[in-house]
């Protein structure tokens, strides 16, 4: 069960993951790199591993400090590439995150206009004779499409019940197209 859910969890945020799997290997190999090349040359000031994974650590992250800095050419073509790695992996994350709001609320969209189809689709207004006015939209009574529509969205959207809010706006539109024109 436990490994279920964690499973759906990380094929839900593959992207998070590919790229946290990608930000580690940046600053080994990039750590590496640039310690091999820099360790033995005059003037270096990269000369344990440890200072070099600090320098890919804070090189992708793009905070670069200055107290770590490559000399050698190799060493600075490595530099470049860690750069732009770091620089390329929080666009990538921003904009899977972004697509992801985006997907949120067109789907939310799609449902309100579902709704707004269906209230356009009103058939007949009646009225009881204790005043009640109930409303046929599209074949079916409000209670049917209620229930549908809690079942479709399995949450209640608004404080008001559902059958008050389409209610209310087939009966101020019906209000409106029956009225007729003031002439001017």
């Amino acid at each position: 069960m436990i490994t279920h859910r964690l499973y759906a969890t990380l094929h839900a945020n593959m992207v998070f993951v590919v790229s946290f799997i990608l930000v580690i290997s940046i600053i080994i190999l990039g750590g590496i790199g640039v310690y091999l090349a820099e360790h033995k040359h005059p003037g270096a000031n990269i000369t344990k591993l440890g200072d070099a994974l600090w320098w890919a650590v804070e090189t992708i992250t793009t905070v670069g400090y200055g107290d770590y800095t490559p000399v050698t050419t190799i060493g600075r073509i490595i530099a470049v590439f860690v750069m732009f790695s770091g620089i390329g992996i929080v666009v990538a994350v921003l904009g899977m995150i972004a697509q992801r709001r985006l997907q949120r609320v067109e789907s939310r969209f799609k449902s309100k206009t579902e709704v707004q189809s269906k209230i356009d689709g009103i058939e007949k207004l009646t009225e009881d004779e204790e005043g009640q006015k109930s409303i046929t939209i599209g074949g079916e009574t409000l209670a049917a499409l209620e229930k549908y529509y809690k079942k479709e969205l399995s949450t209640s959207m608004y404080k008001i019940s559902f059958a008050e809010f389409v209610s209310a706006h087939a009966l101020r539109d019906l209000e409106r197209t029956t009225q007729a024109p003031d002439s001017a």
